[in-house]
């Protein structure tokens, strides 16, 4: 095989395997789109569960800062304070 036809092949796999990998992508984008529907249907609200996703894939020292940072903000812009869990506990 001349060395084009080796590197033809090998981009043709590599596209293949994207596609792949793409339709694997959407199928599971799906599940989670079916999760949060059947969590809707329970009385969940998404919309929190999406940003408490988000949240828990942030380091705990960094989430905490950033909570900090926003309480600052917040409070300069005469914003009423978020209610402390900790605290209340």
């Amino acid at each position: 095989m001349s060395e084009a036809t080796v590197s033809d092949q090998q981009l043709r796999l590599f596209i293949e395997r994207i596609e792949r990998l793409e339709e694997e992508k959407k199928g599971v984008g799906d599940d989670i789109r079916d999760t949060y529907n059947e969590a809707k249907s329970q009385g969940y609200d998404p919309k929190i569960m999406r940003q408490i996703v988000r949240l828990r894939k942030i380091p705990v020292h960094d989430r905490k800062e950033m909570e900090a940072v926003l309480e600052v903000y917040k409070t300069s812009l005469g914003m009423q304070p978020s209610f402390d869990f900790d605290k209340a506990a």
